[in-house]
């Protein structure tokens, strides 16, 4: 395996299980120092320990990606730890209810949704950004998903903050189009990852049903595109949002 990214310091969110995990293992194989951000302490400490035992550079922080002052300061901890931040992959989120329509679907759940995938890939691609600039280069992948594009029925909350994910890059992608950062996301159809747990099996039967691969995906392969779109190479692209989607993607 290749070093793409020695000397690159890498924040991915989410990092404690699931694509999170599969992307910083991958990242950190290929050289890099990994600053790992999850709400879920207990699982992260279990993470950050397998990874820096396989001898990778890795560091865990414990934060809700909702709340700007906890953002705010464990982004300027990481910096000052590891230095400026090279690579951003955010992939915290969560699923909310499924099978449920609009009309039974509570306001309170909405926001919480909302408060963690879109509030929270703002705020992480802000402070992102504020290291980024001082170097003029970067690379951010925001983890969108195929509900973003086509919409899952029964999934209301998490089908129309994933597609803000969307928007967002492709806002924030044009205002740094001539710095040297690049901003783009990355729509998954349905990976296997803890979080299917929270997803009904009739809401999987569902999105299963619409890939023509007729298999789900894993976050190995995730985690091989995202390194692709966070490297180097990588360099002409900016606010494109690319599928990983067994080819359920239609645009």
């Amino acid at each position: 395996m290749t070093l793409r990214f020695s000397e690159k310091h890498a924040v991915v969110t989410g990092a404690a299980m699931g694509i999170g995990e599969a992307v910083a293992l991958r990242l950190g194989q290929e050289g890099a120092k990994l600053s790992l951000l999850d709400v879920n302490e207990t699982v992260l400490k279990g993470t950050v320990v397998k990874l820096a035992a396989m001898g990778l550079d890795v560091d865990g922080y414990s934060v809700d990606v909702s709340d700007e002052g906890q953002m705010a300061s464990v982004f300027q901890r990481i910096e000052v730890q590891k230095g400026p931040i090279g690579i951003l992959v955010h992939a915290a989120g969560i699923v909310g209810p499924t099978s449920t329509k609009i009309t039974n679907y509570s306001t309170a759940d909405f926001d919480h949704v909302y408060h963690v995938n879109l509030k929270g890939t703002f705020l992480a691609a802000k402070y992102a950004l504020l290291s980024m600039e001082k170097t003029g280069k970067g690379r951010v992948l925001l983890i969108a998903s195929i509900a973003g594009k086509e919409g899952n029925p029964g999934m209301v909350g998490y089908s129309s903050t994933k597609a803000g994910v969307i928007g967002l890059v492709k806002g924030i992608a044009k205002e740094y189009a001539t710095t040297g950062i690049t901003i783009n996301g990355l729509a998954p159809a349905v990976i296997q990852t803890p979080m299917n747990r929270e997803t009904s099996a009739e809401q999987l039967q569902y999105m299963l049903s619409k890939i023509p691969m007729q298999r789900i995906g894993n976050v190995q392969e995730v985690a091989a595109m995202t390194c692709f779109i966070v490297s180097d190479e990588n360099s002409f692209s900016t606010g494109f949002v690319f599928d990983i989607s067994g080819g359920r993607a239609t645009y």
